[in-house]
């Protein structure tokens, strides 16, 4: 029993390390099998991160104005996260933009320079969360949402493995996912991960949150297989950030209503 406990805390500390910029234990075992299974607790990972960004703007905002707090939260997750997900959404939209043909859509993804469509997705994505975040905070609802986007749309990312091909050659991506496969096991623990803001969001809001998140995957789904055949890491990246934004409007759209 200690043993599978222990193996499972393993897993997490491997999707941390890879996710995030913090520290994990440098004992930690390494295998591409526990790579693999470490996606299960991708979702996790995002609470963690979303409950320290949370923490942040909270308490800046008790001396500081909302959009200056904003502002020291987002860079604070990208110190955090070393902008790994924003670099993803820069590479897709500057392949799936800027290639004409499969070949070179994962040829340009695998550039390190950003182009004009990387560049755009980017500064949309950044000014698009400052601004949905601002809105949140005037509802006075900046807290529980930040925590809830971080983990749906964490948990959304990881949920593609499941069901799409991986595309890319995995030994010369410059982005390479957390996993290349996922079990139904696996995928049940994200799901059920992804169901923890239940916890303070009205079970209304979960639902709507869960029906657009449903029907987004689906339709990036479709638009992966018809531009690149499957997915990258540098497509999870980037359905990581639009479902963040997207739980954002949708949180807004509810508290504005209700």
């Amino acid at each position: 029993m200690l043993r599978s406990l222990q193996y499972q805390v393993e897993l997490f500390w491997l999707a941390l390390g890879f996710f995030s910029r913090l520290p994990i234990p440098s004992n930690t075992p390494y295998s591409e099998l526990r790579m693999n299974q470490a996606g299960r607790y991708f979702a996790l990972v995002g609470l963690l991160l979303g409950s320290l960004c949370a923490a942040l703007v909270w308490a800046m905002s008790l001396v500081l104005s909302n959009d200056v707090s904003i502002f020291l939260m987002m860079v604070f997750s990208l110190l955090l996260t070393g902008a790994f997900h924003e670099d993803g959404l820069t590479d897709m939209a500057d392949g799936i933009g800027g290639g004409m043909t499969l070949e070179k859509r994962l040829t340009i993804m695998k550039d390190s320079r950003i182009g004009t469509y990387g560049a755009s997705a980017l500064v949309m994505a950044l000014l698009g969360k400052f601004v949905l975040l601002s809105e949140l905070a005037q509802l006075d609802q900046l807290v529980p949402a930040v925590v809830a986007a971080y983990v749906v749309s964490r948990a959304l990312a990881a949920s593609l493995i499941y069901d799409m091909p991986y595309v890319s050659d995995s030994d010369t991506s410059k982005s390479k996912p957390l996993a290349s496969r996922q079990t139904k096991s696996e995928l049940a623990v994200l799901i059920a991960s992804s169901l923890i803001p239940a916890l303070w969001l009205d079970l209304g809001l979960m639902v709507t949150i869960f029906a657009v998140a449903l029907l987004f995957r689906m339709g990036f789904k479709v638009w992966l297989i018809k531009r690149i055949g499957g997915f990258t890491g540098d497509c999870l990246g980037a359905a990581q950030q639009l479902m963040e934004l997207l739980s954002y409007l949708v949180m807004i759209i509810w508290f504005g209503v209700h």
